[in-house]
């Protein structure tokens, strides 16, 4: 069974985020500034705080940010 991709965003602290996007650089996941993935091995710094985004195995969408945008 397929089940089409989700995006779950998570709002974390700045040190919580500093410790997660490590994470992520340190073991090479592809990560985008954007949904978009047009601005590869980046991160934003949209509504004040910074974010980004990657892909978990399943192909579901995970947005760490800094700052609520809602």
């Amino acid at each position: 069974m397929e089940f089409p991709s989700q995006h779950y965003a998570y709002l974390l602290d700045d040190a919580h985020f500093d410790r997660s996007y490590a994470t992520i650089t340190d073991r090479g996941f592809d990560h985008w500034a954007d949904p978009q993935r047009s601005k590869p091995g980046e991160i934003n710094h949209e509504h004040g705080g910074r974010g980004v985004n990657l892909l978990d195995p399943s192909g579901h969408y995970l947005e760490l940010i800094t700052r609520p945008y809602l």
